[in-house]
């Protein structure tokens, strides 16, 4: 099977001429001690069949053992063009991790990418899956992947569930999930479904991924902290399936934020609740500086601004100094002082 899967590729002459030297093993000089190889060899190695630039090579080949033969680095690079890895996304692979040049493909690469292809991908599936989920490259076969597959498609309720997220950029796979309580996953899976968050919903890892640090002491502490905000226990649901992190928050800091939002800047709960972006930015660093600015603005006349509060908040560093502090910055160098 695997003269099928590897497809050889030639390599240029001055390559070629390496692996004449290199092929043997190390060699030995008359005073008895090892020779080391060229060390410009692993360099142009990269450069000649993998297209690297001559600095990322050399980035490159410092991770990368001093190997004395090339037939593992070819058949690696050949197992993978087979599987539709070629250009930039085979240099993405092996800049990841350069290491993967020397694994072994019978033992460590097929099985992965059988499994893979068991689950029901596509050639093009798998090489996709594989640049979004990399460390699969990393976990044992049997011991790791496949356990961990399994969990995921009966904790998603179908493979079609668990295909569909594969196939998306959620880094699910790197959680060693296999190892975890069963019971404990049920319960988790049972905690986001009543909050009205199927296992087919984009939503659904994020949602897990937070309620496994958020006991539930805490989500009740929460959720009576933002009724006695006004918010009702629907309106608490609603914010969890709009931006989730915010339960990561302690209580103290979670009602010091809706205190400032509320009482200070004067947004509506139900607002908060609509739009909960602003809840997971820092009070210090971002909030309370920001809105320090849109006073300033504001009683000098200046204020222009058509954006909602959440999205004056949480504009990036450089589009807020563009929006609203460097057109200013001459009449009111305070506004720098303030940020």
């Amino acid at each position: 099977m695997l003269h099928s899967l590897v497809r050889r590729h030639a390599l240029p002459p001055s390559t070629q001429l390496r692996c004449v030297f290199f092929s043997t093993g190390t060699s030995v000089s008359s005073s008895g001690t090892t020779a080391s190889p060229d060390p410009h060899f692993m360099v142009e190695y990269l450069v000649n069949t993998c297209g690297f630039s001559a600095d990322d090579a050399s980035k490159v080949s410092k991770s990368l053992p001093c190997f004395q033969s090339t037939e593992k680095p070819d058949a690696v690079l050949g197992f993978f063009r087979s599987h539709g890895f070629d250009g930039a996304n085979l240099r993405k692979i092996i800049s990841w991790k350069p290491g993967f040049l020397c694994r072994d493909v019978e033992n460590s690469l097929a099985p992965k990418f059988k499994i893979l292809r068991d689950m029901g991908l596509s050639e093009s599936d798998i090489a996709n899956v594989v640049l979004r989920h990399p460390n699969i490259l990393y976990l044992d076969a049997q011991n790791a992947l496949l356990p961990r597959l399994k969990v995921w498609e009966s904790l998603f309720g179908s493979r079609e569930i668990l295909l569909r997220n594969l196939r998306g950029y959620n880094r699910f796979l790197t959680t060693s999930i296999e190892n975890v309580n069963p019971e404990s996953l049920r319960a988790l899976v049972d905690r986001a479904e009543g909050l009205g968050v199927p296992r087919g919903s984009g939503m659904f890892l994020w949602i897990l991924d937070v309620l496994q640090g958020v006991s539930t002491e805490k989500f009740e502490a929460q959720l009576k902290l933002m009724n006695n905000f006004g918010l009702s226990n629907s309106d608490f649901i609603a914010a969890i399936k709009k931006f989730p992190r915010f339960l990561l928050l302690s209580i103290e800091l979670l009602q010091r934020k809706m205190e400032f939002l509320v009482n200070v800047v004067g947004i509506s709960p139900s607002d908060v609740a609509l739009r909960p972006v602003p809840l997971v930015l820092c009070l210090e660093k971002r909030l309370i500086p920001r809105f320090r600015v849109m006073e300033i603005l504001k009683a000098e006349g200046l204020w222009k601004s058509t954006n909602k509060l959440h999205v004056f908040f949480s504009l990036s560093g450089p589009k807020f100094l563009k929006q609203y502090v460097l057109p200013y910055e001459d009449k009111l160098p305070k506004l720098r002082e303030v940020l």
